[in-house]
């Protein structure tokens, strides 16, 4: 009876936390569609709606759609992201930062505290930028995208930036609030609930499209077969990983003799994850993204060579992943750190020499595989394109979108998995000491 109520208890938890997440990504979906104050909502939405391809496409995917409806969360968890790449690079790049994450839990304190200044001085930034854009573009129709009863310009742009920040600070407190009280990480499953809103209208559009004759039903069904082997192909990438085997040198209890312990050291295949992605999009969607605020012809020509069909934005594209992919796993990964630790706990790799050697082995490894990830992230991150532009598909599948639903969808089912092994361990534990307590008795 005991341990069937410690295993009911573990399941009560587990199902508090499942519920509770769902309640808070339920609460974010409804600020989604609450509109900032002073804005024309059907204007904006048909302004963005027209520029659902480049930056502002990629934008309004992680914001869930609040960017195309210009809602209080219409800067989203962007500039907490991006704070915290920041942060994650200088901290491998700036010795005071380094020293303050080997410090412990009170480092990464610290470095967290800077990182949510950052994100409010990034959301200051980008709100402000985007009142003042916001209030001089109009619609496709020549329709201010302000309402007609707007304030005056300096209340409505410091309006819409407090709004803005209030929002994104919101989303930062939620996404904590899910990682201390729920499940999985709190930032990613908000990222993937705004991806996956989008999900249900491509389905949609797909439906018209075969139920209108424009696209063929075998190819409809060809396509779909297609996108489930290519997730299953991003599952499979994603947890597949490269394990070197190392050994630990040990002393028997009983004599002098010595033996090995075998283990191993794993290393992801896609070991920067969606890093390389997300920096190369950024930084070829910046050309654009320019070109709205800034009216010269030569910034309007890099922005029409930078076509996101186009070859030469795919071929930069290729380009910027692969170098990205090389910098992240250089910064991130120390292999001498590595090698020193594996010295120090008396592991060493089979036929290579410890300290030195054994990180040259290491990053040898490593840069191989990074050939691997690099090849698998080029193929998913073009595939949208080729999709578009050869079967005139209506919505992107592939991508950093996808790379992200599946990464947080894996990382979330090993969590509930580990809080179930660990419910099970708690409660074989306490079994064994009520049996152990009955014969005492």
């Amino acid at each position: 009876m005991a341990e069937q109520k410690v295993d009911n208890k573990g399941l009560g938890s587990l199902k508090a936390k499942i519920i509770f997440t769902l309640v808070c990504l339920a609460v974010y979906r409804i600020g989604v569609h609450i509109p900032t104050p002073g804005v024309n909502g059907l204007a904006v939405s048909e302004f963005f709606n027209s520029q659902n391809r480049g930056i502002f496409g990629m934008f309004n995917t992680f914001s869930g759609g609040a960017l195309s409806q210009f809602s209080i969360f219409a800067l989203g968890i962007m500039p907490y992201i991006s704070a915290s790449i920041i942060f994650q690079l200088l901290t491998s790049a700036i010795p005071v930062l380094e020293s303050l994450k080997k410090e412990g839990e009170a480092g990464r304190k610290k470095i967290s505290q800077y990182t949510r200044y950052a994100t409010v001085v990034l959301a200051v930034i980008q709100g402000y930028g985007m009142s003042t854009w916001l209030a001089s573009q109009t619609s496709t129709a020549g329709q201010s995208l302000l309402s007609s009863g707007s304030i005056g310009m300096f209340p409505f742009k410091f309006v819409t930036v407090l709004t803005l920040v209030s929002g994104t600070c919101f989303i930062m407190w939620l996404g904590d609030q899910i990682t201390e009280k729920g499940i999985g990480n709190g930032t990613s499953l908000i990222i993937f609930t705004g991806i996956a809103a989008s999900i249900p209208s491509g389905a949609q559009r797909m439906f018209e499209l075969v139920k209108s004759n424009e696209l063929n039903a075998v190819l409809a069904l060809a396509l779909l077969v297609f996108m489930v082997l290519v997730i299953a192909a991003v599952i499979f990438m994603e947890v597949a990983q490269r394990r070197v085997a190392i050994q630990y040198s040990q002393k028997l209890a009983n004599n002098n003799m010595g033996s090995l312990a075998s283990s191993h050291l794993p290393i992801k295949i896609n070991f920067a994850g969606v890093i390389p992605p997300i920096f190369a999009s950024s930084l070829l969607m910046f050309p654009s993204t320019l070109a709205q605020f800034v009216q010269t012809p030569w910034i309007n020509s890099i922005k029409d060579s930078l076509n996101p069909d186009g070859i030469i934005f795919n071929i930069l594209f290729v380009l910027f992943i692969v170098f990205f992919s090389f910098f992240y796993t250089d910064i991130v990964f120390n292999a001498d750190e590595v090698s020193e630790n594996l010295k120090k706990s008396g592991a060493f790799v089979p036929g290579i020499r410890a300290g030195k050697s054994t990180a040259d082995f290491i990053r040898y490894v490593l840069d191989r595989i990074n050939v691997i990830g690099c090849l698998y992230l080029c193929v998913i991150c073009i595939l949208p394109g080729l999709l578009a532009k050869f079967f005139n598909i209506p919505f992107y599948f592939g991508g950093t979108s996808l790379l992200i639903l599946v990464g947080v969808a894996i990382d979330t089912s090993q969590q509930i998995q580990s809080h179930l092994l660990s419910r099970k361990y708690d409660s074989f534990l306490s079994g064994v000491k009520i049996r152990s307590r009955r014969v005492q008795f």
